[in-house]
């Protein structure tokens, strides 16, 4: 059995716990290290009590570095009586100055996978410190082994015209994985609650401040016939009056975190559209990027939202499918959707349900799939060529 170190960033993280998910349902034993973001070290996750490098905090870069020089002394010491593992995959950049620590510690034949999910804005700056990091990227990742990142876009406008990464490069989109909470004969074209009102569901990772005052803007302008639904983990360090924001508006709710994939059904059904929008690095990391909610929504019969200029607004253009918005205004979201009726909404629906599942979702084939291509890579030695995992 193929066993995998997983170095994270944030242990606590919904998506740190699908990856894991995923390693395991595809025949992988996991090590789970990393850092949280809480006061107290965490206990379990999913069924892994996590080797824990300390605390870091959301937005706080400064800080992070600190903590991972700190944790780059102790990480040899704290791995050291943990079983050999046969690869290590590293989450994020600051991961992968840890991940080659901890090499050093276990062997130096364990080899190095680089799991970038986002480009931080930091790495894209064009003065002395974007420069740096940008270098400091290319010197841990000389030898990794891999590269995964979830976005063709992050390729085309970051890896590749930067030439940040030697190494093969994994497509992983952030698909939903089917194979947890659906039995497979489960029909995902149930009817959604009867409109008006209808409902938009912002769900996930919510840290984009202009998101929020623009579904409040627009909900306020319909005067109850849309309601906005969030739900995941707001990001308190982008907007701390959040909770305040929330409470002062008449026609949005904060219905807390869930549990993905268990209850990913259940929320996406109460909703008839999906908020794929985020302007928290516009121009950059949020116009390339494919979200979660992007593929989750439309596992479930959610019509996406989306601007027409983003990789996101691409791909839906390309599939013909969701509403795209050629401007981020409440005016731009009253005149795609202010004449929703449900002949329309009927037919929005039916272009999404009439693509296969598995353009949104990962299954068991796949996680077999994934995790025998990490088992290659143990077999391998020297300079890996490209086309050696196409």
């Amino acid at each position: 059995m193929l066993h995998v170190l997983y170095l994270v960033h944030d242990v606590s993280d919904p998506a740190v716990r699908r990856r894991i998910i995923m390693l395991r349902a595809g025949g992988a034993r996991v090590t789970l290290s990393g850092f949280r973001r809480t006061a107290n070290p965490i206990a379990d996750v999913e069924g892994l009590r996590p080797i824990d490098l300390g605390a870091t905090r959301d937005g706080r870069f400064g800080q992070r570095l600190a903590a991972v020089a700190k944790a780059a002394v102790s990480v040899g010491a704290k791995l050291a009586k943990m079983p050999r593992p046969d690869l290590i995959i590293a989450r994020n950049l600051e991961m992968l100055a840890l991940a080659r620590r901890a090499k050093s510690t276990l062997g130096a034949s364990v080899p190095i996978v680089y799991e970038c999910l986002d480009i931080h804005r930091l790495l894209l700056r064009g003065d002395f410190l974007g420069k740096s990091l940008r270098a400091t990227e290319r010197f841990l990742a000389r030898d990794v082994k891999l590269l995964v990142t979830s976005s063709p876009a992050f390729i085309a406008n970051y890896f590749n015209p930067f030439g940040q990464i030697a190494a093969p490069i994994e497509l992983l989109e952030n698909k939903y994985f089917d194979a947890v909470a659906l039995p497979p004969d489960e029909v995902v074209a149930n009817d959604k609650p009867i409109a008006p009102p209808w409902r938009i569901g912002w769900f996930g990772a919510l840290r984009c401040r202009r998101s929020l005052e623009l579904l409040a803007d627009f909900s306020r302008r319909m005067e109850g016939r849309f309601e906005i639904v969030l739900r995941g983990r707001p990001a308190l360090s982008e907007f701390p009056d959040f909770h305040g924001l929330v409470e002062s508006e008449p026609f949005l709710s904060f219905r807390g975190p869930y549990r993905n994939p268990e209850d990913m059904a259940a929320i996406y059904r109460e909703v008839h559209f999906s908020w794929a929008i985020d302007f928290f690095e516009a121009g950059q990391n949020s116009e390339w990027l494919l979200p979660n909610r992007l593929y989750e929504g439309c596992r479930f019969g959610a019509v996406p939202i989306s601007m027409g200029n983003t990789e996101t607004g691409r791909f839906l253009n390309r599939q013909d499918i969701g509403v795209l918005l050629p401007q981020a205004t409440p005016g731009a979201l009253d005149a795609a959707l202010a004449t929703m009726d449900q002949t329309r909404f009927s037919g929005l629906k039916s272009r999404v349900l009439a693509h296969d599942p598995g353009m949104w979702s990962h299954d068991r084939g796949d996680c077999r799939a994934l995790v025998e291509k990490l088992r290659h890579l143990t077999t391998l030695r020297g300079p890996l060529p490209a086309e050696a995992l196409a």
